[in-house]
């Protein structure tokens, strides 16, 4: 065989595998698409979180609010004026711990304590952080999302603020 008929052999062998493969990829039973995170519907979490906030100011607190989903995606933030950037960014932390374990962020911090299981699992995800100030949210026994606070001296007044921001919106939740 001469080199320029092979060359052309080839280019059109490969063109043929790529089609076949294309067609038995567009046959091929697809996966169903997976069903979108549930959550607080945005005014509930906007609600939520403005209680949270004028719960802290009430303690001369200055806080951050994250509200999460129930795959973890923060779906809102908000900040007091003069929160601390630390502060908004432990919120989000903490409403990551309160979701992964279904349990208020504190109630994780002290199964740590005595929980080797819970301590290393804590350990070995740096996005959680388990110290009081958020809460787990569910819906008919389903977890939907999370609520975080932090920034407040004092960790129990961020989970004070995140329980209060959640039971003002519980009625509501769907």
């Amino acid at each position: 065989m001469k080199p320029f008929p092979l060359v052309i052999f080839l280019a059109l062998a490969l063109a043929s595998a790529f089609a076949n493969a294309q067609g038995a990829a567009a046959s091929a039973p697809q996966a169903p698409p997976q069903p979108p995170a549930r959550g607080l519907p945005e005014e509930l979490a906007l609600e939520a979180a403005k209680i949270a906030i004028d719960t802290c100011k009430g303690l001369d607190q200055k806080v951050g609010v994250s509200v999460l989903d129930s795959s973890g995606e923060v779906r809102l933030v908000l900040a007091a004026d003069g929160a601390s950037y630390r502060g908004v960014q432990s919120s989000a932390l903490k409403a990551k711990s309160a979701l992964a374990f279904d349990l208020p962020s504190g109630q994780v911090a002290e199964r740590a304590k005595s929980d080797q299981a819970v301590a290393a699992r804590l350990a070995a995800n740096p996005t959680w952080l388990a110290r009081a100030g958020a809460v787990p949210v569910s819906v008919g026994g389903t977890l939907i999302g999370a609520i975080g606070v932090g920034g407040a001296r004092g960790s129990d007044k961020d989970e004070a603020c995140a329980v209060a921001g959640l039971e003002k919106v519980r009625s509501r939740l769907y």
